[in-house]
């Protein structure tokens, strides 16, 4: 049985935990956005590997992040997107062999899933972590975005990576807002 001094270090271990997550997440988002923007315009063969990194990198992040707060059981809009995302990294692949209008549909497509199951772990997280309101941004915005990537895919001018890389680079900026906005609170709770 868990005393009270353990069951507090446990919520402050999870607080620290979901900072930490959110700060990498805004870190990856960022890195990635740099490489699409830079090599993968340049090469056809990063811009693919790029493409198929990020739903798989999305996945993996939750996987984890559910696993850490009490298993896929206990998590299920994670777990559906993990899922999601598994199924979107296995659909790029696919569409890359098609066009990139195709991949930009399959991105529209996991953007508005994955956006919608975002705002579903935010809005449960909503009483028990801080920061949440940027989550709940993020997946709304989300899933605006893939509406306008399957618009944009059927335009008979092919997109590039740049397309994707606006949205990857406003998921790095939800990220990093809701990290920061967390670290700041534990800092004043510390403090008080």
């Amino acid at each position: 049985m868990m005393t009270t001094d353990q069951t507090t270090v446990a919520s402050g271990d999870r607080e620290e935990w979901l900072t930490r997550y959110y700060f990498t997440r805004a870190a990856f988002s960022a890195i990635w956005v740099a490489a699409a923007l830079t090599a993968g315009r340049q090469s056809l063969a990063v811009a693919a590997a790029l493409l198929i990194l990020y739903p798989a990198w999305d996945a993996a992040a939750n996987l984890v992040d559910a696993a850490r707060n009490g298993g896929l059981a206990n998590n299920r809009s994670q777990a559906i997107n993990v899922a999601v995302s598994a199924v979107t990294t296995a659909a790029v692949i696919v569409a890359l062999t098609m066009s990139m209008n195709w991949v930009l549909g399959v991105f529209g497509l996991w953007a508005i899933l994955s956006g919608l199951l975002q705002l579903g772990t935010a809005v449960r997280r909503w009483k028990t972590n801080g920061g949440q309101w940027a989550m709940i941004l993020s997946g709304g915005q989300s899933a605006v975005a893939g509406a306008f990537f399957i618009a944009q895919a059927q335009i008979p001018e092919a997109p590039s990576i740049a397309n994707i890389a606006g949205y990857a680079g406003l998921g790095a900026f939800y990220f990093l807002v809701s990290a920061v906005w967390r670290s700041v609170t534990q800092m004043r709770r510390k403090r008080a």
